[in-house]
């Protein structure tokens, strides 16, 4: 059967699958990067991890994979296939690329932006299948986007389009490391809630799932930090569905586990704001933390699919 190898590389974590055709998952694997033991440790565990699903998919299936698609966090360069800096694993100027190429034999090799690649798995096969314009927006630690058009996902002329955590929301507000001030991840991330709420609460330990907790229960202080994330969440969503005029809007990260909680009045809060424009669907990502590997079982197929109708017209 013909199959692709798709690895999906997180701040503490890998996960990785060989896929069918259809993006099928036919096996699952996970592993710890590794990192505490530095960047090229890191490197090296994801050739071994990917030579190693190699070999399985050529045993099971009497192939050697047709292709790799890998998603990574921080900047990419997709086109030269380079992982250009992710500060929770180190790296700096990795050509990823070629190096799984060369350990696999010369396989194919996608390398994508594990936002925009698990975006892609949303908008094909999750919660925004069938949408031609969406933005996918996750609420983790800090807060990103990827901006889908028509069965695709826009990395823009450098790489950056759709960080959408970096709009502004509160002029002259808190610092964020980008070097603005008033971010939107400082404000509306899990991480940006669990501080707030650690902070009024008096528990250190406690986090955005406990805010959440005791919003529903009905805590007054709570109720307060949860409505200012959701305030300016809204905020930096009405902008970008102004530039962007999406279809639906797909939330996901820790902060969307809440649930209703949370996209109630995230839909009040966003249809108060908007004049002109068309309030798009606000739905919960389908996909949870598979997505960022499904999307890169897409990348893989799409980069096959690219290659064999090259091959046929030429």
């Amino acid at each position: 059967m013909r199959h692709v190898i798709a690895l999906d590389v997180g701040g503490t974590g890998m996960k990785a699958a060989l896929a069918g055709p259809d993006g099928e998952p036919l096996h699952r694997a996970r592993r710890p990067t590794g990192r505490e033991r530095g960047p090229e440790a890191v490197v090296d565990g994801i050739l071994d991890f990917a030579a190693e699903l190699g070999a399985l998919g050529a045993e099971r299936f009497g192939s050697a994979p047709a292709a790799v698609g890998v998603a990574v966090p921080g900047i990419v360069d997709d086109v030269r296939g380079t992982a250009v800096y992710a500060a929770n694993l180190g790296w700096r100027d990795v050509p990823l690329r070629a190096r799984l190429s060369e350990r696999l034999g010369g396989v194919p090799v996608a390398l994508g932006h594990d936002v925009r690649t698990g975006g892609l798995a949303e908008g094909r096969i999750g919660a925004g299948r069938g949408a031609d314009r969406f933005l996918f927006v996750p609420l983790g630690t800090g807060i990103a986007g990827a901006i889908g058009i028509d069965g695709r996902v826009e990395g823009g002329a450098h790489g950056f389009a759709g960080e959408i955590g970096h709009v502004v929301v509160r002029p002259d507000g808190v610092p964020c490391p980008c070097g603005q001030r008033g971010c939107l991840e400082r404000y509306a991330s899990a991480s940006a809630v669990g501080e707030a709420w650690a902070a009024a609460s008096g528990d250190p330990a406690a986090d955005a799932a406990d805010c959440a907790a005791a919003v529903e229960s009905g805590d007054p202080a709570a109720v307060r930090v949860w409505r200012e994330a959701v305030d300016a969440l809204a905020a930096g969503l009405v902008t970008a569905l102004t530039l962007l005029d999406p279809r639906m809007l797909i939330i996901g990260g820790g902060l969307a586990e809440a649930g209703e909680t949370l996209f109630t009045p995230l839909r009040e809060a966003v249809a108060r704001r908007i004049t002109f424009q068309t309030q798009p669907s606000i739905v919960p990502a389908a996909l949870g933390d598979t997505a960022g590997c499904l999307g890169a079982g897409l990348l893989a197929w799409d980069l096959l699919n690219s290659t064999d109708r090259t091959e046929e017209t030429s």
